[in-house]
């Protein structure tokens, strides 16, 4: 079971580190956040780069990179970074780190574009924040592993997939205020990236 994680702190830090940065990231930003007005005020929010569709934050492409990194609530924090912690580590190891790091961010920012494309047309107002986009990137990739390249994936850990994207597609569509678009944008993302980089950028 690739999904059960067995190494101590020191060894995960070892093994994993840009996990453990991107982790890092998402933990000091919420910090930043709750000093400095705190993670659900909209203003701070936008201040620290959340994107939006109005005004001239529109036009502020750099959000689509920023917004991955802020969260808004604890529980928002730790539900990604329990993903992070938890699910994302198996894949830096097969990718290698820096290839890992391309695919978590260009599924993010994937999800950002795809999210905030549709509430561009359809008008409504929108602010976005979290690395829901990139955490369901890294489930893409997984995805692609289990259906093609199966022979890198046990068929425990295929299940633990497939109820992660059941539980995590119902849970997108029927809860309030969750960005859908984002986990599937960053689903989509994921899985044509990841295969894009195991023929592009081959691992030594």
């Amino acid at each position: 079971m690739i999904f059960i994680r067995y190494e101590n702190w020191r060894s995960y830090i070892r093994y994993y580190p840009v996990t453990c940065l991107l982790l890092a990231a998402n933990i000091i930003m919420f910090l930043v956040l709750t000093v400095n007005g705190g993670s659900l005020n909209t203003d701070t929010l936008l201040k620290y780069g959340a994107i939006a569709n109005f005004g001239p934050f529109e036009h502020e492409w750099w959000r689509l990179f920023t917004a991955m990194f802020l969260h808004m609530g604890f529980g928002h924090l730790f539900s990604n970074g329990f993903a992070i912690l938890v699910f994302a580590p198996p894949l830096e190891r097969l990718l290698g780190h820096w290839r890992y790091a391309l695919l978590y961010l260009g599924s993010g920012i994937v999800g950002n574009l795809l999210s905030f494309g549709m509430y561009q047309q359809s008008g409504e107002l929108h602010l976005s924040v979290g690395a829901s986009g990139a955490v369901y990137g890294v489930y893409g990739a997984f995805l692609y592993i289990a259906l093609l390249q199966r022979h890198l994936m046990d068929e425990s850990s295929r299940k633990t997939l497939y109820s992660l994207l059941i539980v995590g597609v119902i849970f997108s569509l029927v809860a309030p205020k969750i960005n859908w678009m984002a986990h599937f944008g960053g689903l989509v993302g994921g899985f044509f990236i990841y295969g894009l980089i195991i023929r592009v950028l081959k691992r030594r």
